[in-house]
C-alpha cells in the first residue's frame, strides 16, 4: 500500500506489496521490495535499495547508494525469510549496508532509534544495535554483534562476530575489537586494548563526579588488580553491591560471552 501523500520519483521501482507510509519521499533510481515497509516521513535520496522483509522507522533518512535488507553474507543461508528492523529518526549515509538475520539465530537484525551510520559502515546479520549510536565511516560489525545505547565508533573500526559492546563505550578509529568491551569502556589499537573509561560519555549520560569517581575506582580494582578480571570482581563485589551505577558493569562482566573481555593488557584478558 502506498500512502497518497508519498512522493515517489518516476524512475524508482516500488514492488507490489510494499508499504509506503504518509509523507515518505523516494528520490530517483531507488528500489523498494515487496516485503519492505517505510514508515511515515522516511526519505530515500537516490539509488537506495530496500529489499527483503525490512522495516525502516519513521523519520529515518537514507542517503545515496545504501543497501538495506539484503540476504546475510553467510554460507549457511538457504533463502529463508528473515528480517531487518531499523528504528525511528536514524540517519543512514552513503553506501551503508545492513543485512537481515539468520534463521538459527532468531532471524532478525535490529537497529534502535536516533542512530547515525556514516558512509560505508556495515551492520551484518543478527546484529542488535542500540539507540543514539554513531558508527563512523567504514565501521564494520561482524555477525551477531550487540552494541549498547550511545556507543561511538571511530572510522574504520572492525568488530569481530559475537562481540558485545557495552552502552556508552567508545571504540577508537581503526581499532580491532575482537573481545567484549565493558559499558563506558574505551578501546583503541590493533589488537584492541581497553585503555580506560569514557569519562566524557559518563558525564554526558548524567553521572555526577562522585559516581564517576566510584566507577573509576572499581574499574582500577577489577582491571588493574593482581588477579584475573572476574576474580578481582568477586573480591570487591560486596563493597559495591549497593551502588546502582555499577550494576550494569558487574552484570556485563558476569554475562555470557562468546569472546571474553577486552582488558588493559593481554595477560589480563580473562
Amino acid at each position: 500500500m502506498i500512502a497518497a501523500s508519498a512522493r515517489i520519483h518516476p524512475t524508482s521501482v516500488i514492488e507490489d506489496g510494499a508499504n509506503i507510509g504518509e509523507n515518505v519521499e523516494i528520490g530517483p533510481f531507488c528500489f523498494v521490495g515487496s516485503a519492505a515497509t517505510l514508515d511515515k516521513g522516511v526519505r530515500l535520496f537516490s539509488h537506495v535499495v530496500v529489499t527483503g522483509k525490512t522495516t525502516v522507522g519513521a523519520g529515518t533518512s537514507v542517503f545515496h547508494g545504501a543497501a538495506l535488507g539484503a540476504e546475510p553474507q553467510n554460507v549457511k543461508y538457504r533463502g529463508e525469510e528473515t528480517e531487518l528492523h531499523i528504528g525511528t529518526d536514524c540517519v543512514i549515509r552513503e553506501g551503508v549496508t545492513m543485512h537481515t538475520g539468520m534463521p538459527d539465530a532468531g532471524g532478525r537484525t535490529t537497529v534502535g532509534d536516533n542512530s547515525l551510520f556514516l558512509a560505508y559502515s556495515h551492520v551484518a546479520h543478527d546484529c542488535h544495535v542500540g539507540s543514539h549510536v554513531i558508527l563512523s565511516n567504514n565501521v564494520m560489525l561482524g555477525g551477531h554483534v550487540t552494541v549498547g545505547d550511545r556507543v561511538i565508533m571511530g572510522g574504520g573500526a572492525a568488530v569481530h562476530q559475537f562481540c558485545r559492546i557495552g552502552h556508552h563505550a567508545f571504540i577508537g578509529g581503526l581499532a580491532a575489537c575482537s573481545l567484549d568491551v565493558i559499558p563506558f569502556g574505551m578501546l583503541n589499537g590493533n589488537p584492541g586494548i581497553l585503555g580506560g573509561l569514557n569519562i566524557i560519555g559518563m558525564s554526558r549520560s548524567g553521572m555526577d563526579k562522585a559516581e564517576i569517581h566510584t566507577v573509576r575506582r572499581a574499574f582500577k580494582q577489577i582491571f588493574h588488580g593482581e588477579g584475573t578480571v572476574r576474580g578481582n570482581l568477586a573480591v570487591i563485589r560486596d563493597e559495591y553491591e549497593n551502588i546502582p551505577v555499577l550494576a550494569d558493569l558487574f552484570e556485563f562482566i558476569d554475562g555470557e560471552s562468546h569472546r571474553g573481555l577486552a582488558s588493559a593488557a593481554k595477560e589480563k584478558r580473562v
